[in-house]
């Protein structure tokens, strides 16, 4: 079986794809791929994807490159960082919404809000 890819991008090392980490975002997976003599494989599941953030740091901007943080609650890989990515940003929306699409496919949304603590119940006019 084949899995249709959606975006993919290499780790850069002063704005070059010339690293041995790809990054690749499917319609319900997130992968990490690296190594040159020992590959190793991480992927992630969108709907596990709790938080997402974008830092640019001044060289990433010069080499218009970023940062797109990732907290999970995969339970062995609960933070990934996507590192030195082009479109950092747009990718960090990409995620976002696939994340949004696999929540409201799985019904994901009530589990959530019944995690705060707070009582919903309450809120909801008779």
């Amino acid at each position: 079986m084949s899995i249709v890819k959606i975006w993919s991008d290499k780790k850069r090392v002063l704005g070059l794809p010339i690293s041995f980490t790809t990054y690749s975002l499917s319609e319900d997976r997130l992968f990490i791929d690296s190594g040159f003599l020992k590959k190793q494989s991480e992927e992630i599941l969108l709907y596990r994807v709790r938080d997402l953030s974008y830092s640019q740091t001044l060289g990433q901007r010069l080499l218009d490159l970023g940062t797109v943080t990732i907290q999970s609650s995969d339970k062995t890989t609960p933070v990934v960082q996507i590192i030195n990515i082009k479109k950092a940003f747009d990718v960090k929306e990409l995620i976002h919404e696939n994340v949004e699409k696999m929540k409201l496919e799985r019904r994901m949304r009530v589990g959530e809000i019944l995690e705060d603590g707070h009582d919903y119940a309450d809120d909801i006019d008779d």
